[in-house]
């Protein structure tokens, strides 16, 4: 079965080696019972494996066959919950196999093909319609973050202390504050960054990909100020925090306080440095 590139760090893992073995059963399958004829996988995946369907009435779809990581495991439940508002339709859920099948974003091309100020400018439009309060399984986001707390200080260590202690507790610091002094606890999305705004014709742009949490508002945007899509300098991330704050009228400390957290909790994957994600958190913790 053909592999993106992106994909190939599933080889690196035992469940990864597992979860693709399934993968071409799991696809024909979901073929069989869906009534799809599908095309070849899109290139550009890190965490799934995505191709075109078109359903049996021509409708275009897209089959989504998800590797098993935690932080996705409620994405049907989001876009369920969201029933197609800023978002991409569910049309069908598989769980036993995680696979979606959801609506496919025409033209499809993302978000980071806008101007910086622009792009930014949809997503704070898009966010007020997707911060629903949600009951059901979704994990709050001061559950999520009390694991960071506990499993940062103990990666760092793992990963041979690869950045400066100093930001490990900038970062603990900011969670002890951060967790238990949370505002109105709604659907947020923890990987809404430019890449996952796609352009379609039911609505101008769609959410996909959502990695959904039970938080407070100024977490959500998170994604779009530590991004590297729409420019990775500070300069860049410091007008990215500043106009998405402004214009949601959010606390820009606590946004600073939770995007520090989240990429150094993001950092580390075993003996992997994300460096673009230390970066950005250096650059907040020395002058935002």
């Amino acid at each position: 079965m053909e592999l993106p590139a992106g994909l190939s760090w599933v080889r690196q893992r035992p469940d990864g080696r597992e979860w693709l073995a399934a993968l071409p059963r799991w696809r024909d399958e979901c073929a069989q019972q869906w009534s799809l004829r599908l095309g070849p996988p899109f290139p550009d995946a890190f965490a799934s494996q995505a191709m075109p369907a078109d359903l049996p009435d021509g409708t275009p779809a897209v089959l989504k066959l998800q590797y098993p990581d935690p932080d996705s495991r409620h994405e049907a439940d989001a876009l369920a919950h969201w029933d197609g508002e800023a978002a991409v339709r569910l049309l069908a859920h598989d769980p036993q196999r995680r696979a979606l099948l959801v609506e496919r974003c025409r033209p499809g091309s993302p978000l980071h093909e806008l101007a910086c100020d622009e792009a930014v400018d949809v997503v704070a439009d898009l966010l007020p319609r997707l911060w629903r309060r949600a009951p059901g399984p979704f994990i709050p986001l001061a559950e999520e973050a009390t694991g960071w707390r506990h499993r940062l200080p103990e990666k760092w260590e793992h990963a041979g202390r690869p950045y400066e202690r100093r930001l490990v507790d900038a970062a603990l610091d900011r969670l002890a504050w951060l967790i238990d002094s949370q505002g109105e606890q709604v659907l947020v999305n923890q990987d809404l960054h430019a890449g996952n705004v796609l352009r379609a014709t039911r609505e101008p742009w769609l959410v996909i990909d959502p990695k959904p949490l039970l938080g407070e508002r100024e977490f959500a945007v998170v994604p779009i100020v530590r991004g590297v899509e729409l420019g990775h300098s500070p300069e860049a991330v410091r007008r990215r925090l500043d106009r998405i704050s402004g214009a949601l009228g959010l606390d820009r400390e606590r946004v600073v306080g939770w995007t520090i957290a989240h990429c150094l909790a993001w950092s580390l994957d075993g003996d992997t440095v994300f460096t673009n994600q230390v970066e950005v958190a250096r650059w907040l913790v020395d002058g935002h």
